[in-house]
């Protein structure tokens, strides 16, 4: 019975995970296309995907990117754009 109990719960948290990683591993598809200062984006914010607030995420991902220099304010808008598709990806 233990056993059963045991192997039922392994396939369901299988299950459970596997649209999951193929959501994640779609974004990084995604993700493998954007420009540089997009993809950094995607990088500082893929952690924390999950929590419900996108849009939040990205915006201060994109503000820290640009304050280090690293993303142009002048183009950070439409780099955050493109990071949000494919960082919508792995929700």
């Amino acid at each position: 019975m233990t056993k059963t109990i045991l192997a039922s719960a392994a396939l369901l948290l299988a299950i459970g995970a596997g649209p999951a990683l193929a959501d994640r591993a779609a974004a990084d598809a995604c993700a493998a296309g954007l420009n540089a200062e997009a993809k950094a984006i995607y990088d500082a914010s893929i952690g924390s995907v999950g929590g419900g607030n996108l849009k939040g995420v990205v915006t201060d991902a994109t503000k820290s990117l640009v304050a280090a220099g690293t993303v142009s304010k002048s183009t950070a808008r439409s780099s955050a754009m493109a990071a949000g598709a494919c960082l919508q990806q792995a929700t």
